[in-house]
């Protein structure tokens, strides 16, 4: 499945697939030219205290706290599957349980909204060393470049960094140096943000574990969030990536509502031998 082409392999473990090493397979079938190819590996899982279960893996390996377009494309798939019945309901992640609404036509699920809760905004917490409790236009260094930064967590750390081009920024550079930067304990997304209205922006995205990506719904509702710390942005403002564009809104109350749409592929059985 893709959502708004950050594409993923979905694994349904209500089918019979439970015991597989999900940090083996999402190496093995991320790859582009040995395996089926993907920015991650998705789990569905039974819940105790919500509907359904994901659990997201990087193409790397490694295992992320959450991912917004993922999380589209999960909640459309157990809605059509039927192991959810309701247009509203509950999936449970690494960054907590989250509320999902679906506009549905004739059983489809034509868009899905996201409750992506309220961003963690204080530096130790995002996690980020900081100068202040909140890291809000700090300065950061990457290959010789010195960029001001604002850092957000949507249940994962991000850098949001804006510039008057994101089409100058050599991306594949700077990315990895700023994703590993000593000042991100665990690691950033890295999110190079452009203006172009108080409701629009042009959002590129290097993520961690999964380097160059056409979209990133947490980056997004990052990006979003550094726009208005940082006085640029309203509250509301549609987002546009390389593969597509996702409508924010950060509410009054607090909370970050993300809406985008959620596709299928294709469907097939993986061989044994390919996750040996």
């Amino acid at each position: 499945m893709h959502g708004l082409c950050n594409d993923f392999i979905l694994v349904d473990e209500f089918e019979n697939l439970r015991g597989l090493s999900y940090v083996d397979a999402a190496r093995r079938l991320c790859d582009r030219h040995r395996g089926i190819g993907g920015d991650g590996l998705l789990v569905l899982q039974s819940a105790r205290q919500a509907d359904v279960r994901m659990r997201v893996f990087n193409a790397d390996g490694s295992e992320a706290e959450m991912c917004g377009n993922g999380i589209r494309c999960i909640a459309k798939y157990a809605y059509e599957a039927g192991y959810v019945s309701q247009n509203i309901m509950t999936v449970e992640t690494g960054a907590g349980i989250k509320n999902v609404w679906l506009a549905v036509e004739n059983g489809v699920a034509q868009e899905v909204c996201v409750d992506m809760g309220a961003p963690i905004l204080k530096a130790e917490l995002v996690p980020v060393l900081a100068k202040q409790e909140l890291a809000v236009e700090e300065r950061i260094e990457a290959e010789g470049r010195v960029f001001s930064f604002t850092a957000v967590s949507m249940g994962n750390p991000h850098c949001v960094i804006f510039v008057p081009s994101v089409q100058e920024i050599p991306l594949e550079i700077v990315g990895p140096v700023l994703e590993h930067h000593p000042r991100f304990p665990n690691r950033a997304n890295v999110g190079f943000a452009q203006i172009t209205s108080r409701n629009e922006i042009i959002l590129r995205m290097w993520e961690r574990g999964a380097g160059a990506t056409l979209a990133c719904g947490t980056g997004a509702c990052a990006a979003v969030v550094a726009g208005v710390l940082e006085g640029r942005l309203e509250r509301e403002a549609f987002v546009h990536l390389p593969g597509g564009t996702l409508r924010v809104a950060w509410q009054d109350a607090g909370e970050v509502l993300m809406s985008g749409p959620a596709a299928y592929v294709f469907q097939g059985k993986v061989l044994e031998t390919v996750c040996d």
